[in-house]
């Protein structure tokens, strides 16, 4: 269900950046307000674009968002004062703890509203280390200063 609702949230997010794209370039007179004039296709055009943002959309969080490994040598206890200073100075505060899972999220409103609120990071102690789960491109750089920090490298 999170998948769908990922994909929903970014099919509107572009949408509504393509339409404000569009509409700066009337404004500006770099292109013609008609539709039919605007794209070579004319009115079939909005068709095929939706289309292709609808693939996109529904590709994107396949490969955006996933979970990756963290090696972490000691106890939950003896980590978690670290990990959530170092979130703390990456811009995210502690949302909610239970048992052995820390979920944080980001603490400016402005950047979460970028991210559509999927914002969210969750850490899972593991045998080894954490199951850290979030946006792909956040995980992979909390991951490497993380390990750095708590010494799983």
């Amino acid at each position: 269900m999170k998948y769908l609702i990922r994909a929903a949230k970014y099919y509107l997010y572009i949408l509504i950046v393509l339409v404000i794209i569009l509409f700066l370039l009337v404004r500006l007179d770099l292109a013609n307000a008609d539709l039919s004039e605007m794209f070579r296709n004319g009115y079939d055009s909005l068709w095929q674009i939706a289309l292709i943002l609808l693939a996109f959309s529904a590709i994107y969080p396949k490969f955006g968002y996933g979970s990756r490994h963290m090696r972490a040598p000691g106890s939950y206890s003896e980590h978690r004062s670290a990990i959530v200073e170092f979130m703390d100075g990456r811009g995210y505060r502690l949302r909610e703890e239970k048992d052995e899972t820390m979920v944080f999220v980001l603490r400016a409103p402005l950047a979460r509203l970028f991210r559509m609120f999927e914002d969210e990071i969750t850490f899972t102690r593991e045998m080894t280390g954490y199951s850290v789960e979030g946006r792909v491109r956040d995980v992979v750089h909390l991951i490497g200063g993380l390990e750095n920090k708590l010494g799983g490298r």
